[in-house]
């Protein structure tokens, strides 16, 4: 029967069974999903960063290429002015009027315009409208290049007796490549970011599936044994002459207390009722409940100076709530200092619940992390306590929890803000939320 219970590797090796903090246990793959996730983020800058420098660099060597064209454009131009010989108009058919890419403007000496190609001004009758295209594409151009100078001359002395200005800009399809791989980025970024709502919507979904399964099935787990229990607690209550009816008492309590953590799970499992409920109440519970579990050297306040606070809440859970971040706060003052709640209530709609304690504090790189499940610096516990705390408020109540401050060996302040009234969540929206901070 023993082999049945042993294996190569002993059950005490397995962390599961060592009760190991379970965000010890996934350190390693939490820090390769870092890393990896620093790499691809690396590998994306470096492909978009060659792709921009590959692209410009096409878009350099085309502009000298227009440019070549442009100054063999000016000089089909100037000798086509100067000469007439066969020479020249085969230079001018051959070079000036393939030029269907380029936007060309010629001016006088003045600057005033003769004559332009690819500006589509063949299609507008409009004068006004025609001149006002010359004037802003001048202005483009003059601003894109230094314009190619025409040398005219006499055709008998050879001397200059006027010049003529070539002004230009980048073709259409240049302008285009120059602007590519940007939008190719961004259609790539944008897809990535869809895509990854899309992975981490996908992931969220099966992490509740397993919250909830989880939790179900410990609640199942406890009912069986509580059942047990009762009984024998009602076997012992009918016999008070044989068992001490005090010990029978706290048995009783002990149940109770699992009772009550079997509702919490079970609640977890699902979208809990709200009910109205009195905040001072649960608070007072509360802190009578850990002060006789917590070290007597820790001073356990409750300043609050309503009694009566309504809130739509349910009380189990947030109980849960209230418990886990003083025990966490008992933690981490190692039994020793001082534990305030302190409830502040300035308009009607929200409540603000303070928890501050006087222990080693949280570093500031370490704030983000407080609230991811399997997240803890003990040496015992599997650091879900929370996250739970977390899911509960943010996704039950429909509240905030976070760090308001902290400061290492100075001590660390949760806040939870809570709203006081709501209403009851509708039957369609049933589905439970992300644990994750």
């Amino acid at each position: 029967m023993s082999d049945l219970f042993t294996s190569k590797r002993s059950r005490t090796d397995d962390p599961l069974f060592r009760n190991e903090p379970l965000g010890r246990v996934k350190k390693n793959i939490y820090q390769k999903k870092k890393t990896i996730r620093i790499l691809v983020l690396l590998a994306s800058a470096l492909i978009a960063v060659l792709s921009i420098w590959y692209t410009n660099q096409l878009v350099d060597d085309l502009k000298d290429r227009e440019r070549s064209y442009i100054n063999l454009y000016a000089t089909a131009i100037e000798k086509t002015a100067n000469q007439e010989d066969e020479d020249v108009t085969f230079l001018f058919e051959q070079v000036v009027t393939p030029n269907k890419s380029i936007p060309v403007i010629l001016t006088d000496a003045y600057g005033e315009y003769l004559s332009s190609r690819n500006l589509g001004l063949e299609e507008i009758e409009n004068e006004d409208r025609r001149k006002r295209i010359i004037a802003r594409e001048l202005k483009k151009m003059r601003e894109a290049y230094p314009p190619i100078e025409i040398e005219l001359r006499d055709p008998t002395t050879q001397m200059i007796y006027s010049y003529q200005f070539v002004y230009y800009r980048d073709s259409f399809l240049l302008t285009q490549l120059q602007y590519y791989p940007y939008v190719q980025l961004g259609a790539i970024s944008i897809f990535a970011i869809i895509a990854y709502l899309i992975f981490s919507y996908s992931r969220t979904a099966e992490q509740n599936r397993v919250w909830v399964g989880m939790a179900k099935e410990t609640a199942h787990q406890l009912g069986t044994p509580l059942s047990s229990l009762m009984a024998w607690v009602e076997f012992f209550r009918a016999d008070p002459e044989t068992y001490d009816p005090s010990i029978v008492q706290e048995l009783d309590k002990d149940i109770n207390r699992l009772n009550m953590v079997t509702a919490r799970f079970s609640n977890i499992g699902s979208m809990p009722t709200l009910k109205d409920e009195n905040l001072y109440k649960i608070l007072t519970n509360s802190v009578a409940y850990l002060q006789n579990r917590i070290s007597t050297k820790v001073n356990l306040q409750l300043q609050i100076d309503n009694q009566e606070i309504p809130v739509r809440i349910n009380a189990p859970l947030f109980e849960w709530v209230i418990e886990n971040i003083c025990k966490n706060a008992v933690d981490a003052m190692s039994g020793v200092g001082d534990l305030t709640i302190q409830v502040i209530q300035h308009h009607a709609e929200q409540v603000i619940i303070d928890i501050t304690d006087t222990g080693k504090g949280i570093p500031k790189s370490k704030l983000k992390q407080v609230f991811t499940p399997g997240y803890t610096t003990k040496k015992r516990g599997w650091g879900l306590g929370l996250s739970l705390a977390q899911r509960i408020v943010e996704n039950y109540h429909r509240g905030k929890i976070y760090v308001k401050q902290s400061e290492v060996d100075v001590g660390t302040t949760f806040r939870i803000l809570l709203p006081t009234h709501m209403a009851e969540p509708s039957p369609t929206k049933k589905q439970p939320a992300s644990a994750t901070a």
